[in-house]
């Protein structure tokens, strides 16, 4: 005889699953469908996530209201198409190759410089930074009256890949062509230079940040998410000061990571 299961956690009185189960399972069906669809190339609009990178540096808010759309039509925020992800790993390896060939170094050291960019750098602290803005938006900036929405752990991380795109142009690609001639000749014209493209780098992040979780209607006080910006102009003038060379403190990491 098979043993009896108690239904009355799982189901309501018209039958349907309760509020929890439903979101977890849906959630889970999601992923599944999400993990799923990054080994198929062939279903990937390549031409669509393409746009959204270009948009992310003209106009980022155009990119939001994309999701926007996505929520009304498939009942989610998060991207359920990978191709956007899969560009980026492209730009990430393809730019890293591109840092390890300006910094002189051997094969193995650029392959081990790109395993640590690739799941260090992007994944490790994306999942972290994606985990703590998906923790901190759901305790602290869920408005009282929409207690029954709740950010998407899958938005955080779109939200983070959004903001670290536009920093990986800036500080793997563009300052490529700056770094051995002019940011680390050690001159105030170097150092000025490099900690110039680290302050909009990083200020693109925060910012880019903070319009993802301002397109939440559910959620308030997301200015907040801009208030990074004070210490980071302020540490951007004491580093000019002081002569603190944030590439040649990059460089130097990277090349002590290899060895």
């Amino acid at each position: 005889m098979l043993p009896s299961i108690s239904m009355n956690s799982q189901i309501q009185g018209n039958g349907a699953l309760n509020s929890r189960d439903a979101a977890r399972h849906t959630a889970g069906a999601k992923r599944y469908k999400y993990l799923r669809r990054l080994f198929r190339f062939r279903q990937m609009d390549f031409e669509f996530a393409a746009w959204q990178m270009l948009y992310l540096f003209t106009s980022p808010q155009r990119v939001y209201r994309n999701f926007h759309y996505r929520k009304q039509t498939k009942d989610q925020w998060a991207r359920d198409d990978p191709a956007f992800l899969v560009l980026l790993s492209i730009w990430l390896c393809v730019s890293t190759i591109g840092f390890g060939f300006v910094l002189d170094m051997g094969f193995f050291e650029t392959i081990k410089l790109l395993l640590w960019v690739v799941f260090i750098d992007c994944v490790g602290v994306g999942l972290l930074i994606s985990t703590l803005m998906w923790f901190i938006s759901n305790k602290y900036l869920v408005k009282r009256q929409s207690r029954d929405y709740d950010v998407e752990w899958g938005y955080a991380f779109d939200v983070h890949l959004n903001a670290f795109y536009p920093l990986l142009v800036i500080l793997h690609f563009i300052q490529l062509f700056f770094i051995n001639y002019v940011i680390l000749t050690d001159t105030f014209i170097g150092y000025f230079i490099g900690n110039t493209l680290w302050l909009i780098a990083v200020g693109y992040y925060i910012y880019v940040t903070f319009l993802g979780y301002s397109a939440l209607p559910f959620l308030k006080n997301t200015v907040i998410l801009l208030y990074p910006f004070a210490p980071l102009i302020l540490l951007y003038g004491l580093s000019l000061a002081l002569g603190w060379n944030f590439t040649h403190t990059l460089c130097s990491f990277y090349k002590y990571r290899v060895k």
